[in-house]
């Protein structure tokens, strides 16, 4: 793996560091190769006292070799990624957690139902750029939008998906493994504040989200 991504805290896409690895030394073998061709051409038709300009007819045989390749690496990689694709986008099934996401020029609010189990009551509760979650559990997130198009990123779940005005999304879900503060980057174009439009998840405990909750709903 590239030791340069985020630590990858989710339990579920550990293929999605396997294909990224995939296509970067794909596109990293490329590129030498481009530009190893690149220097033998400036080399080989260089300007030379007393060598005349010669015209080249292009290759018909190498560019079907080249497209053929090419063809051949994306269809293989979308091959690969097409079934763990589905199961990302898949509608989340008996979910622990439901939190609802609302992106809004510039900031993310993450909506929690109160005891009564349901959402759009006086018992909500909505935070500011704060997705509280418990370890190791199933959260399901409602994404949507009020104003522009934003996008929902968690680098270290690698997780992404953008928020639609006016349309909710639901077939969003993760499972965190590791307790800690993690940034949540709009990573989306959405205006001149974009730059600072930035949530954070916290993973917690069972316990110490337990005790979290209390505090915001007291018996």
């Amino acid at each position: 793996m590239l030791h340069w991504l985020p630590k990858n805290i989710s339990k579920h896409p550990q293929y999605v560091d396997t294909l990224f690895t995939l296509i970067y030394w794909i596109t990293l073998v490329v590129l030498v190769l481009v530009f190893a061709t690149l220097i033998v051409f400036l080399i080989m038709y260089r300007h030379r006292e007393g060598h005349r300009a010669e015209y080249i007819e292009g290759s018909t045989k190498l560019e079907i070799i080249w497209t053929t390749a090419t063809t051949v690496i994306v269809f293989g990689l979308a091959m690969l990624s097409f079934p763990e694709w589905n199961k990302l986008k898949a509608t989340p099934e008996n979910p622990d957690y439901v939190v609802q996401v609302r992106g809004e020029q510039f900031n993310w609010y993450m909506i929690y139902h109160g005891p009564d189990n349901e959402f759009g009551t006086d018992d909500d509760l909505e935070l500011e750029n704060e997705l509280y979650v418990p370890i190791d559990k199933d959260i399901q997130i409602e994404l949507t939008s009020i104003d522009v198009i934003h996008s929902f990123f968690i680098p270290n779940l690698r997780l992404k998906q953008d928020a639609l005005p006016n349309r909710v999304l639901k077939n969003i879900m993760f499972n965190a493994q590791e307790t800690g503060r993690y940034e949540i980057p709009c990573a989306e174009l959405c205006g001149f504040g974009h730059a600072e439009m930035r949530g954070y998840l916290i993973v917690k405990t069972q316990d110490e989200y337990d005790a979290w909750v209390k505090e915001q709903w007291p018996e």
